[in-house]
């Protein structure tokens, strides 16, 4: 090896070395604070990604964590966009109709997501065989206009 080798080995590790330290101690610091935002440590893209993987049901809880997790999930509205074109199969009148009176993609699936779910079992004949109000399970019943109770006994009368 030569000489200005050695020499530079240990100073490229030194800063690497001091920055590990450094977060170490960072680390401890925040372990002893308490639990902390990582929306205030992560880039936002990252972020965004992370809430991105989520569900509808944990997107809707994190919005609920905190205001700072409120305030990104309400300014990014692409994040519901996903879940809403899902619900959107379902419930397409809905969807485009409350897009075109100027809702965000969070409210037009918030506005949807329910009735989505009681008309994808009534459409798809879960309940064709019901013989009265009482056997009806509690949750297949929502507040559908008429086009929409319109498209299910359409459904019914072609089984």
């Amino acid at each position: 090896m030569r000489k200005g080798s050695k020499e530079t080995t240990p100073q490229r590790n030194k800063p690497l070395v001091a920055t590990c330290e450094k977060f170490s101690a960072l680390s401890e610091q925040n372990q002893k604070a308490g639990p902390k935002d990582f929306l205030q440590f992560l880039p936002l893209e990252i972020c965004l990604k992370i809430f991105s993987q989520l569900d509808i049901q944990s997107l809707c809880s994190a919005a609920m964590t905190c205001r700072s997790w409120n305030r990104t999930l309400e300014s990014c509205d692409h994040l519901w966009k996903h879940h809403c074109l899902i619900v959107r199969v379902v419930c397409q009148r809905e969807i485009d109709g409350d897009r075109g009176n100027g809702y965000s993609w969070k409210v037009a699936l918030l506005r949807n997501y329910r009735k989505s779910k009681v008309k994808r079992d009534w459409l798809s004949g879960k309940y064709s065989n019901i013989r009265s109000r009482s056997s009806l399970p509690e949750k297949s019943m929502y507040p559908m206009d008429v086009e929409t109770w319109g498209e299910i006994l359409e459904a019914e009368l072609e089984r």
